[in-house]
């Protein structure tokens, strides 16, 4: 198990930063971390010129594109139709939330900037099964009726995670691959929930009991719990002796870990 060194004096609700074992798996990437986080739902369309901008949804695909769901008959839609760029100056903010209750549960957020066109006709076919295919849901069947497919050309990433903040290059966004365990969360806690308690209650252990220890989060290069006491909070990250390629690995990783002994 990895931990940031227990903090004696952190201000309440503050996590300290997850840290990296010596010969251990390691931790995502700040380009990987942001790929991830760009797949999540949760997120909101700023937009110059016409402010913020209900997005009913959003996604980062495999190959790389930034695609927006937006209302039709909303203001945005109207705005690049009357561009003479043809485009305009946006910035889409992703939150990623922990799956359990905790006092401060956005575990990281990502703002990716750049410029947003509407998508080709010709290309919405493709581009709306390129979308489901990492992030179905139900806003993608209005796309020509009630809602338009939009896409963001994006020129600058940033990534905000516990106390750290990366500023990603594009190009390294773009070239990165999702968390294959982490876009599989949610299956996987319904599946190895039995697991996932009993690992839990071995960090409680280490932790100490005045302290309270919830989920924080599934990757494959571990999994991490939040220690939350009266005084503050840390991460704790319990790693995988090596990074995990597919969800279908997690199982057994896990089982792995309970086989292990705390330090």
């Amino acid at each position: 198990m990895t931990a940031g060194s227990r903090p004696s004096r952190l201000r309440a609700g503050t996590p300290a930063p997850v840290t990296a074992p010596s010969g251990a798996g390691g931790q995502p990437s700040p380009s990987e971390r942001a790929r991830t986080v760009a797949a999540r739902p949760t997120a909101a369309l700023h937009v110059l010129g016409t402010g913020t901008t209900p997005a009913l949804a959003a996604t980062t695909t495999a190959d790389g594109r930034t695609l927006v769901v937006v209302p039709t008959s909303g203001p945005l839609v109207q705005a690049l139709a009357d561009s003479p760029a043809g485009d305009l100056p946006a910035r889409l903010t992703v939150t990623d939330r922990a799956p359990s209750a905790l006092r401060q549960p956005i575990r990281a957020l990502v703002e990716i900037a750049g410029w947003l066109t509407p998508v080709p006709a010709a290309d919405v076919p493709a581009a709306v099964l390129a979308f489901a295919d990492g992030c179905p849901c139900d806003a993608l069947f209005e796309v020509g009726r009630t809602a338009t497919l939009l896409e963001l050309d994006v020129a600058d990433v940033v990534l905000h995670e516990s106390h750290a903040v990366d500023h990603v290059e594009p190009e390294d966004f773009v070239a990165a691959a999702p968390d294959p365990v982490t876009a599989a969360e949610a299956d996987l806690l319904t599946a190895q929930s039995d697991a996932l308690a009993r690992l839990r209650v071995r960090v409680q252990g280490w932790a100490g009991r005045r302290d309270d220890v919830g989920l924080l989060g599934l990757d494959r290069f571990g999994v991490r719990f939040r220690v939350e006491s009266l005084r503050g909070g840390y991460d704790v990250r319990v790693a995988f002796p090596e990074p995990l390629t597919r969800s279908e690995e997690f199982a057994a990783a896990v089982g792995g870990l309970l086989s292990c002994t705390l330090d």
